[in-house]
């Protein structure tokens, strides 16, 4: 029942920031874009009362989550605010990485298959952006790095979750993850190299569905193997 009620909500927040980053409507987005968060966060609280440590992590990064999008919605053109974004964003991914660890920890010694071609794929993928943004991004260059190898750690860490969760939540926080990280290389693109048309609508659209299957994917979680607190 929590899941439908709070699936039906989060979609409606859904459409109307979309409808906000499409007709450029400054006013809904300052509207439509904090509940964005605060809708998963409430969902996530009332389905798990936050009971153990991968819950709580997943919470934690929720909430910096919440705090980039804030800094994202205020920016108005000042570095500053990007960068602190960047940096809320940055420990969110911290925290998803810290909970995908748990997972791994419960079964350390499930081999992942194709676990070692994910990482290669990711780390070519996050190699290549950063070389192709370098020459636009100034003094940016470190920052934008350090963002570009956490996330891509918090993708592979969601990779090496097979087999030691359901599969059902193995499968949408991967999904969520890849999400995530196509999400913010639109937004790389379209800041520092070369405008992308409708790029708002296509950067917020990835990152509402990569949180949502995140946050549906830790609600849904169960251990394979329970070695750590759930």
């Amino acid at each position: 029942m929590k899941t439908k009620l709070f699936s039906f909500i989060f979609l409606l927040v859904f459409v109307v920031q979309l409808y906000a980053e499409y007709a450029k409507n400054t006013a809904l987005n300052y509207f439509s874009k904090p509940l964005i968060v605060v809708i998963l966060l409430i969902w996530l609280y009332l389905s798990t009362n936050i009971k153990g440590r991968f819950h709580k992590r997943i919470f934690t990064g929720l909430i910096f989550a919440w705090l980039g999008d804030l800094l994202l919605l205020l920016q108005n053109g000042r570095t500053s605010f990007f960068i602190f974004s960047l940096i809320a964003f940055l420990v969110c991914h911290i925290f998803y990485i810290r909970a995908f660890m748990l997972d791994h920890k419960s079964n350390p010694n499930h081999k992942t298959p194709y676990f070692l071609w994910a990482v290669g794929a990711f780390a070519i993928f996050c190699s290549g952006l950063f070389f192709y943004l370098q020459p636009h991004l100034g003094p940016l260059q470190f920052p934008v790095l350090m963002y570009a190898i956490i996330i891509t750690v918090m993708a592979i860490m969601a990779v090496n979750r097979y087999g030691k969760v359901n599969i059902f939540s193995f499968k949408i926080i991967l999904y969520g993850a890849l999400c995530f990280l196509l999400s913010d290389s639109i937004l790389a693109v379209d800041k520092f190299a070369q405008p992308i048309p409708q790029s708002g609508v296509l950067i917020m659209a990835t990152y509402m569905i990569a949180q949502y299957l995140i946050v549906y994917g830790t609600i849904e979680r169960k251990l394979v193997v329970t070695r750590t607190e759930v």
